[in-house]
């Protein structure tokens, strides 16, 4: 009972937070919606932030396989795969219930580079600089680390222009300009 308990937490807290925001989402509202009782919570979490901290990853986990699998799903020669995460993006932006990057929104709202949970955002960045840098050495990319650091400012951008225009356009754009620093 306790690993479904510690899952309808982590899977409601992924919801709300990534639909209402982390400070806008309370403690009550997660038990409320999961039905799970507060003491379970804090034998699983002994703080909310513990709890965002373990969305995040688990998060993290769930997006970047989501990444690497669509991108593998195309089933592209090594030198057109960096693109298609572009491609993967833009199907990611079509979607209704899309409201940005969990983790820029998570460093957004902190505020705090120190705190623990903007760690975990930022982790995620890393990796994903980690996995675009490995598309491009297997494409025989010189300079893979560098160019992944540009192409994740790129993928950013998309992601936040995608919701201030509210368009899963902005995938292409980025993906405009990355051919642009690929060439």
């Amino acid at each position: 009972m306790g690993t479904r308990a510690r899952e309808r937490l982590l899977s409601t807290a992924e919801e709300l937070f990534y639909a209402e925001g982390i400070r806008a989402v309370g403690i009550d509202r997660i038990l409320d919606e999961s039905g799970v009782g507060k003491a379970s919570l804090y034998r699983h979490f002994p703080s909310k932030e513990a709890l965002v901290e373990a969305v995040l990853r688990e998060r993290d986990r769930t997006w970047r396989q989501w990444l690497s699998d669509a991108v593998d799903g195309y089933r592209l020669d090594p030198a057109d795969r960096v693109l298609a995460v572009f491609d993967a993006l833009y199907e990611r932006f079509s979607r209704k219930d899309f409201r940005g990057c969990a983790f820029i929104n998570t460093m957004v709202e902190t505020a705090d580079p120190s705190s623990p949970v903007h760690a975990v955002a930022a982790e995620h960045k890393v990796a994903l600089t980690g996995y675009l840098a490995g598309l491009l050495a297997d494409a025989g990319r010189a300079g893979a680390a560098e160019l992944a650091e540009q192409l994740v400012l790129v993928v950013d951008g998309s992601i936040v222009t995608a919701v201030r225009e509210n368009s899963p356009d902005a995938a292409l754009r980025g993906k405009s300009i990355a051919a642009a620093l690929l060439r």
